[in-house]
């Protein structure tokens, strides 16, 4: 990035990816870099070559083990993106990243709905108070309805949940309007809702935009990019200390692997702290 885009930036958040696994988490985070340039090529979990699956034994599994971050650029933020395990063996690792976390992205399988661990992560985010966005993943796939999905979302996790897709309309408007009561008597005096209005109560976790598309063929990527910057402008509330970390503080644990004989053990290479990722824009 240029010494003059750099000026340009005037917000720096950090963004975590979380999902159930297999919901298409690290997928997304590699579209993301492909699509704001901070990488050429795009890889993928099943070829085992994704960008942010720096670890043999997560190649060789397809499943993501430690936390990894990534900085890139989109129009005037600059983001750090935290990919976290899905796999619930290691929802610790995951955890840990929640305490440094300015915003979540939720990914959903759109095959799949909302699956067991999609609900601890959903509590997990509401405990951190971390405002969160869905990315409702898979929708290129047979079977996959959005008017359903959308439904199950604001049956189990929240009435809150917003097709973000639909924005502009009547009905997206009435929907964000019914989740606070001193809005919705304004919405029906003026008929209006203000863009700062909406970051508010996004950072406060009343609304939770929603977005659907397909993270491998780049579906709804580039759309959730583009209204991310809008939606996330805002001065969000200090947190309380005790949950407060450095990033820099996020170094995964020890893994043990039995050996022959069957009782040593010794620690595997997998241990060694990932290095963080620094991934220049393409200019």
């Amino acid at each position: 990035m240029s010494s003059k885009e750099s000026e340009k930036v005037k917000k720096h958040i950090c963004l975590g990816i979380l999902a159930h696994v297999d919901a298409g988490k690290t997928t997304l985070s590699e579209s993301m870099l492909y699509i704001s340039g901070s990488i050429r090529k795009m890889g993928r979990v099943d070829h085992k070559d994704a960008f942010l699956d720096t670890y043999d034994l997560e190649r060789s599994r397809g499943i993501t083990i430690f936390s990894k971050q990534a900085v890139l650029s989109w129009k005037d933020m600059g983001i750090t993106l935290l990919d976290t395990p899905g796999h619930v063996d290691f929802s610790a690792e995951m955890e840990r990243t929640l305490q440094v976390l300015d915003y979540a992205v939720l990914v959903i399988s759109g095959a799949d709905g909302v699956q067991g661990h999609t609900l601890t992560l959903w509590s997990l985010l509401e405990r951190y108070k971390i405002p969160t966005f869905l990315f409702i993943n898979k929708m290129d796939q047979d079977g996959t309805q959005k008017d359903q999905l959308l439904k199950e979302l604001q049956e189990r996790l929240s009435s809150g949940c917003i097709d973000f897709g639909e924005k502009g309309s009547d009905e997206f408007y009435e929907m964000i309007a019914m989740e606070d009561e001193a809005l919705l008597d304004h919405y029906l005096e003026s008929g209006e809702i203000t863009e700062s209005k909406i970051r508010e109560m996004i950072a406060e976790r009343k609304i939770f935009p929603c977005f659907f598309g397909s993270a491998l063929k780049l579906q709804g990527v580039n759309e959730f990019l583009s209204d991310f910057p809008f939606s996330s402008l805002v001065n969000l509330p200090i947190r309380a200390p005790s949950i407060a970390a450095p990033i820099n503080a996020l170094k995964p644990p020890t893994i043990w692997i039995a050996q022959e004989p069957a009782k040593s053990w010794k620690p595997s290479a997998a241990s060694q702290p990932p290095p963080q990722i620094q991934c220049a824009s393409i200019g």
